[in-house]
């Protein structure tokens, strides 16, 4: 082959290969992916399943489980927790101090827990002490009088006060020795405000129905004295003629003692009827029961949605609700007594005894804080009888001065550190 046919050839592939490149670099009609289309799509059609991040709730419980109501009731709130929400575990401790505290705690988080609970002030507390440490746990304590909070330290208590106000109108309606019995733990905030709660109600059916009703209480010194309180109670009958006790501490001793007395027993925190069986309608005239849940659900939601800033002092009452797995709502806070709720649940065998207008004011007062409109320490003027426990920089206000006008809505936080005092008309016993 001549040299001019091999430049010619060599010439022929070069425009080819130019035209092989301009024909690839030239616009069509297909769609081209770009590395910026190539990853969207892959997020679109491809997803990632990522479950959401489950949540375990750990209680400390400060006392034994089985046959208290107070750590019976959050016991049993752990328990609907769980029961409700597919990724909420729950896991506890029975018994625990000041000194366990913190070593239960990191027990349970090096376990998963992510939500840790004191059920009492005196060891939940601690808690604030770890809290830096694990920034992505949520801490919680009751509150007793000391309303410390943290990011991630909840205080919470229920506005059981509610109910026991309820209590209140029913015990008073169904004295008739006008003498009245509270076996009591010791003062602190949570006790002055939940007796509180009570004495009001007694005090206006007491007006209503044209009586003058005494109200003693005697303290036992802890929460959990069975013998102690047993013996108190004891005394409140034989001295001091009560034919109506409640209590402010968790054995079953001042039920014990109103059965085999016979005289009518109010209840707290749990329906102890319906729930442990214990005693009946023909000595329980009304309980009250508590349902943690309603405040564990919150801080349970919030941690499921990582909110790193939950709401830090939780104080819920009857206007607050909650679904349980079975499809039944609870509100935080109602008066229950052998499985009904609400005025159904007063015993069978005092309802006669029992006047309609109080009957009637129960209904109406309960359905009323149901819908947010009507709360006792609002609608009343709190009045210091001159007895309750002095706290840091807050003596305990003079007998006879009004601490809080009739219609002035208190604050969760004055609640719960500042209502250091027993109403005026309590007599306390030493």
């Amino acid at each position: 082959m001549s040299k001019k046919k091999i430049f010619q050839l060599i010439g022929l592939l070069l425009v080819f290969s130019l035209l092989m490149v301009a024909c690839d670099e030239a616009p069509t009609d297909e769609v081209v992916d770009d590395p910026v289309d190539e990853e969207v799509d892959e997020e679109v059609d491809d997803p990632v399943d990522e479950e959401v991040e489950g949540v375990t709730l750990a209680i400390n419980h400060f006392s034994i489980i089985e046959g208290t109501t107070w750590s019976g009731a959050q016991h049993r709130a752990g328990q609907r927790i769980a029961e409700k929400y597919d990724n909420v575990d729950y896991i506890y401790r029975e018994e625990v101090g000041p000194d366990l505290t913190i070593p239960f705690a990191e027990e349970m988080i090096a376990d998963g827990a992510n939500i840790v609970i004191g059920n009492a002030e005196f060891m939940g507390l601690p808690l604030k002490d770890i809290v830096d440490q694990y920034p992505d746990v949520y801490f919680a304590s009751v509150v007793g009088s000391d309303v410390t909070t943290e990011r991630n330290f909840i205080r919470y208590f229920p506005r059981q006060y509610q109910a026991l106000y309820l209590e209140g109108l029913i015990a008073g309606a169904l004295t008739e020795t006008n003498s009245i019995g509270i076996v009591s733990a010791f003062p602190v905030a949570q006790v002055s405000r939940r007796q509180a709660g009570f004495v009001l109600g007694v005090q206006e059916a007491a007006e209503l129905l044209g009586k003058e009703i005494d109200i003693y209480v005697r303290y036992s010194g802890d929460w959990f004295l069975p013998a102690e309180e047993r013996e108190i109670a004891t005394t409140l009958v034989e001295e001091y003629n009560v034919d109506v006790i409640t209590q402010q501490t968790d054995s079953g001793a001042p039920l014990d003692v109103a059965e085999e007395r016979g005289i009518w027993f109010v209840g707290k925190d749990m329906d102890t009827v319906g729930h442990y069986g214990w005693s009946d309608t023909s000595t329980v005239a009304i309980s009250f029961d508590t349902r943690w849940e309603v405040l564990f659900e919150q801080m349970v939601l919030d941690k499921l949605a990582d909110n790193p800033n939950p709401e830090t002092i939780l104080m819920l009452g009857m206007e607050s609700s909650m679904e349980l797995a079975d499809g039944r709502e609870v509100y935080a806070v109602d008066i229950m007594n052998d499985n009904k709720i609400g005025i159904e649940a007063i015993s069978p065998e005092a309802l006669p005894l029992i006047d309609q207008e109080i009957l009637d004011l129960v209904e109406e007062r309960r359905e009323m804080m149901i819908a947010g409109q009507w709360d006792p320490f609002t609608a009343h003027e709190l009045v210091s009888n001159g007895t309750g426990l002095a706290l840091e920089g807050l003596p305990i206000p003079e007998r006879g001065e009004v601490v809080k006008p009739a219609g002035e809505e208190p604050t969760a936080e004055w609640l719960l550190g500042s209502f250091n005092f027993d109403l005026l008309g309590t007599t306390i016993l030493e």
